[in-house]
């Protein structure tokens, strides 16, 4: 889990005590302090306030990204102005979560895969090899792009989703993954799943995402150095997906659940095979015929062994 600037290890052999075993403290140096200091020896910022409207010129920051997402320039700090308003919550800029192996959610900011831990943390991706748990120990910081968003593992590759595109990471070499290629993109807020053959990609308006479109696009991944667009699908307003063999699971944001049949890539789009309406869906984790669903309205579990006749089976409300 994250600790605001520190990587924390939790053991949860018993739910009801949970205990912290190890701690890297300072590892996220840049996402979640606007880029201005993440010594855990000093100190970070926790809040700020917007004093003044800017026009800043080409001459001053030369327009050089930086890996939280704003610019230096001879005053000081300046962000987007849409980018600036969501960041002033804490909740937008926490990382999102993740889980074990193999079963992390299409929103989250850390994965597992061959003994390490990949984290996001604003233009680079941090592996951690975690063969001992109780002492994480970082391998490598590899820069990507400033953007990234999300992190999915799919055998020896990474599929990072960002705000301008997908990016590909080879993590052959655990504790030290490589870049492949970038599929672009227009600006958009932008989760992925894959499977052997493709990439799920989700596109949404909405947060700093203000100029994108609300899709579903599916992308040739067989070739990893050459990601292509297949299909693209109108959504109302898509977060999180999923996909276990032939169903893939979208979450349409207050439109509720959709599944649908991914057997013809071509055509899915029109082949709904259910749709649950009057909640708000936001990621979801399918996992041997069980589906984790979590959104505004709580936690539900779906059982989806027979995909023609997919079942509620729970829901747990969350205290907002």
């Amino acid at each position: 889990a994250d600790s605001f600037v520190d990587l924390v290890a939790l053991d949860v052999t018993s739910a009801v005590s949970v205990h912290e075993v190890g701690r890297m403290a300072g590892v996220f140096k840049h996402y979640t302090v606007m880029g201005m200091t993440a010594d855990v020896n000093c100190c970070v910022i926790t809040s700020w306030k917007e004093m003044s409207s800017v026009s800043v010129t080409q001459s001053e920051c030369g327009f050089v990204a930086q890996p939280w997402g704003g610019f230096y320039y001879n005053s000081g700090v300046a962000m987007m102005a849409d980018a600036a308003s969501a960041l002033s919550s804490k909740t937008a800029i926490a990382p999102g979560n993740g889980s074990g192996p193999g079963v992390g959610g299409s929103l989250a900011r850390f994965t597992v895969s061959n003994d390490h831990l990949f984290l996001l943390d604003g233009s680079e991706v941090i592996s951690v090899n975690v063969n001992n748990e109780q002492d994480p120990v970082e391998s490598k910081r590899t820069v990507i792009n400033w953007d990234m968003e999300t992190i999915f593992p799919h055998k020896d590759k990474l599929f990072i989703g960002a705000r301008t595109g997908m990016h590909i990471v080879d993590i052959s070499t655990p504790e030290s993954p490589t870049f492949v290629s970038t599929y672009q993109h227009i600006t958009s807020c932008d989760p992925v799943v894959v499977d052997d053959k493709y990439a799920y990609v989700t596109l949404r308006t909405g947060n700093t995402c203000q100029m994108g479109s609300n899709l579903l696009e599916v992308i040739d991944i067989e070739n990893p150095a050459q990601p292509t667009l297949v299909r693209s699908f109108p959504m109302t307003n898509p977060h999180g997906l999923g996909i276990d063999e032939n169903t893939l699971f979208l979450c349409d944001g207050d439109d509720g659940l959709k599944a649908f049949d991914a057997s013809d890539v071509m055509t899915m789009g029109d082949k709904m095979i259910a749709h649950y309406k009057g909640i708000n869906a936001t990621d979801v984790i399918p996992f041997n015929n069980l589906l984790m669903m979590i959104g505004e309205d709580g936690i539900f579990q779906y059982d989806y062994s027979d995909p023609k006749n997919i079942k509620l089976l729970s829901q747990i409300g969350l205290a907002q």
